[in-house]
């Protein structure tokens, strides 16, 4: 029986692939970035042909440093950068534009223009989502208004639309010659067009956005027994496509929180918080998203969370570093940080696409208050990484207020979690225990346990539970009136970073 599964991590700074054995252990990696393409302020593009050649190139680098046949591994599975939307001709697989990432608020007309028409409840209602740009239905909209020619052909069904997982699912699946156009359930729930409890797409919204039902996907489940389809071409052929899931679902999934109350935070570009609420979508009062957090096998029950998406935060750092020169490299951080015992009464609101949960504010900007002459580059650094932290805090109270479980623990992952500063920040700031695992790339490990499920590689998510390790937990060391001072502070940025834009 094949021991091996592997999975590639398609995220926002770049692709990785790593081969996991029954033990949850990685048994060869690879990793390429690709280029972020700022086009106007507030634009963020990548290529989408760069991006389905990294994941071509990191898939066979992954399993030859894995050293293992290919017979060996029983299937490959998927996780992605969510709301990042493509538009793709079926005849040629050529994009028509620019994939339109996540981050990029060029639909903002487009988003006001339904909160004026008073169609936010209802799409509220529907998908458990806010009005943002954030999510890819209004991506869509506007390509579809922008690019010539791109809507008589989706009227006539030669022209694809898809987040990251379907671009490549059907590239991999042969693309022009017969590649299967789906997404799962964790992705279509991130586009605004899904009906969150029927999940399948809601002919109003596509109405309301003028998009043409032929371009979407099939929506299937995040692990699929019978498999989306084989891999074509000469890296992979045949390794059977099992499994797909959403970037933030995937971690939920590699941090084995199968029990409703179980939260995790990824640390990446931006952050992502999600709780575990069960087998029905829990409304948010606090400013989150309902969202689904996975569906294990044709057969298996759809489970939703509660999810704070916080748009900047690994990338602040990344500005430090390639925007401002204050440091040479994004591991600089912590002893910058470190050199000094807090920011100097410095906060900065990296709100360089405006604010996400639970604030939910299109026009706000990044500011940085408190300056003095006191203050310093390691004082600027420290508030950086003090950013990460308390936005995550305003995120976890608008979880526990709607969900009314107090957290006890959080499960975190992602590249910035070997930062042991910023973890110890962050439980000193939520007055929560940090929980960081062995493995930190929980993400790939995710989408590896949706297609080995599917596989029969694992049976049950016991077992993935006994695969699951700690290496370290953060207890909070501040007192509370230290706690308390330095989120009211926090909090009086934020109010002057709101609605910056007139």
């Amino acid at each position: 029986m094949a021991e091996y599964v592997a999975a590639i991590d398609q995220g926002t700074t770049g692709t990785r692939c790593m081969v996991f054995d029954r033990g949850g252990r990685v048994a060869g990696a690879h990793y390429l970035e690709h280029r972020q393409i700022f086009p106007r302020p507030g634009w963020v593009e990548h290529d989408p042909l760069e991006i389905l050649a990294n994941a071509r190139r990191v898939l066979e680098a992954a399993l030859d440093a894995a050293g293992v046949s290919q017979r060996a591994v029983a299937a490959l599975g998927i996780a992605n950068q969510r709301e990042t939307a493509v538009v793709w001709n079926r005849h040629t697989g050529l994009p028509y534009h620019p994939a339109v990432v996540w981050q990029c608020t060029r639909s903002e007309e487009i988003c006001k223009r339904l909160i004026a028409e008073g169609l936010e409840p209802t799409i509220r209602e529907r998908t458990g989502l806010v009005v943002a740009t954030y999510f890819s239905g209004p991506k869509v909209a506007w390509l579809l208004e922008h690019v010539p020619g791109l809507r008589e052909d989706a009227e006539r069904g030669d022209a694809l639309f898809g987040t990251i997982d379907s671009w490549l699912v059907w590239n991999l699946t042969g693309g022009p010659r017969g590649g299967v156009h789906v997404t799962d359930v964790t992705n279509a729930s991130r586009t605004m067009l899904m009906d969150l409890g029927r999940r399948t797409w809601d002919e109003d919204l596509l109405n309301i956005l003028s998009i043409p039902r032929a371009m979407l996907p099939a929506v299937r489940p995040s692990s699929e027994p019978r498999a989306y389809g084989a891999v074509v071409g000469d890296v992979g052929a045949g390794l059977p496509l099992c499994g797909v899931l959403g970037d933030q679902q995937a971690a939920l999934v590699g941090q084995c929180c199968f029990r409703p109350g179980e939260a995790k935070n990824t640390y990446g570009t931006g952050s992502f918080l999600l709780m575990h609420t069960g087998p029905s979508p829990v409304p948010s009062q606090a400013g989150l998203l309902s969202t689904v957090a996975y569906q294990l096998g044709t057969a298996g029950e759809c489970q939703y969370a509660l999810e704070g998406s916080i748009a900047i935060t690994g990338a602040a750092v990344q500005w430090l570093r390639d925007n401002l020169g204050l440091i040479a490299s994004a591991a600089e951080s912590e002893a910058v940080a470190a050199s000094v015992e807090d920011a100097g009464g410095v906060y900065l609101v990296p709100a360089f696409s405006g604010l996400y949960a639970p604030h939910w504010d299109m026009d706000a900007r990044g500011v940085i208050t408190g300056l003095t002459r006191y203050t310093t580059r390691a004082h600027l650094v420290r508030a950086t990484l003090e950013a990460i932290c308390y936005q995550a805090r305003e995120v976890l109270e608008a979880m526990e207020a709607d969900s009314g479980i107090r957290l006890r623990e959080l499960k975190v992952d992602g590249g910035a979690v070997a930062n042991d500063l910023l973890m110890q920040m962050q439980a000193d700031i939520l007055g929560t225990r940090v929980v960081r695992p062995v493995l930190r790339e929980t993400t790939a490990l995710g989408a590896a346990y949706a297609a080995g499920l599917a596989a029969g590689v694992w049976s049950d998510p016991d077992d993935l539970r006994a695969n699951w390790g700690v290496d370290r937990t953060f207890e909070p060391e501040w007192d509370e009136p230290r706690r308390a001072a330095g989120y009211r502070g926090w909090q009086r940025a934020v109010e002057r970073a709101k609605g910056w834009i007139e």
